[in-house]
Formats: structure tokens, sequence, C-alpha cells
């Protein structure tokens, strides 16, 4: 799995937690939108695109399978927020 395109919008100063939303393009072929990057205590992390239940719980749409794939995809991800930071000038 190759990760070709990564884009990356920020979330202005105003929200708390609530960093970046991202979109990854793989392979050249298939694309996951609103993986969102969310600081937590111990620094910054994916989520991946979810649904609220109907009883309130939230399930990912789509998502790694393997743990080294789940690395690679955050890392992918992390990297290109840190640069969009870099960037911003908002």
């Amino acid at each position: 799995m190759d990760i070709t395109d990564v884009r990356v919008r920020i979330i202005p100063k105003g929200e708390k937690k609530l960093k970046a939303v991202v979109s990854v393009i793989i392979d050249d072929e298939f694309a996951v939108h609103d993986i969102k990057v969310i600081e937590g205590a111990e620094g910054h992390f994916i989520v991946m695109p979810s649904r609220k239940t109907p009883e309130g719980n939230f399930r990912d749409i789509a998502h790694p399978i393997r743990t080294e794939v789940r690395d690679r995809l955050s890392e992918t991800v992390l990297n290109a927020y840190y640069k969009a930071l870099a960037e911003y000038r908002g």
C-alpha cells in the first residue's frame, strides 16, 4: 500500500482538541476522507472516519487492519499535518 497523496485542512485555533481534517489517496485509486488529527494528553494522534451508532457509540467506517499499516498511515498523516502547520498562515 502506497499513500500517494495527503491533503490537510488545518482547523482554526478556536477548536480545543481537533487540529486538522485530512484526506489520503491510496495507490492513486482509493480515497479516505475525514481522518482527524487530535491533540491528546500525550501528543497528536489520528482518528479514522466514523459514524455514531444508534446506541451512541462511534464505529470506524474505514480503518487499517494491520498494526504496521496503521502506524505507517499515522506517521504519514502526522508528518503532513506538521508540514502544513508550519506553512499555515491563519
